[in-house]
């Protein structure tokens, strides 16, 4: 896994409207809530991409934009999207190519593991978590990354 201070790896990938959407275009506005989660509809996942729903009011307000990447496709990431009504956008990594470059690829290459990292405008890692099970872990990342930047 990438770790702080190193250069996050630049990317571009379709969302869930299948729009190419790159991490420069991702950092205009702020620094960035980056997280990789295994699967849309998932228990965990779901928990995961809701609590982010939830904060994000606290997100926007501190000047940090959020988004996903799993390796499913645009139109199940707009699937979900719709369901559990989240308000930021979820990219598609079906190669698991940007998975990789940020080194959260399941043990032997299988699955995605849970991570986020908190990336600041000059695309330099500034902190990360890996916690597969544990969402108070990814919880208290987002919270300390709002107080942080705030």
């Amino acid at each position: 896994m990438l770790a702080p201070g190193q250069s996050a790896p630049d990317f571009i990938l379709l969302d869930h409207a299948s729009s190419a959407t790159s991490l420069g275009s991702l950092l205009q506005p702020g620094p960035l809530i980056l997280y990789f989660y295994p699967a849309d509809f998932t228990p965990v996942c779901t928990r995961e991409a809701c609590l982010i729903r939830d904060a994000y009011a606290e997100l926007n307000a501190a000047g940090l934009t959020v988004a996903g990447v799993s390796p499913d496709t645009p139109q199940a990431h707009a699937l979900f999207r719709a369901k559990h009504g989240l308000n930021y956008p979820l990219l598609s990594d079906p190669e698991k190519e940007v998975i990789g470059a940020y080194g959260v690829r399941g043990p032997l290459g299988i699955g995605v593991r849970r991570a986020t990292f908190l990336i600041d405008t000059r695309g330099l890692i500034v902190s990360a978590v890996l916690a597969d099970l544990r969402l108070s872990r990814h919880e208290a990342f987002v919270r300390a990354a709002i107080a942080q930047v705030s």
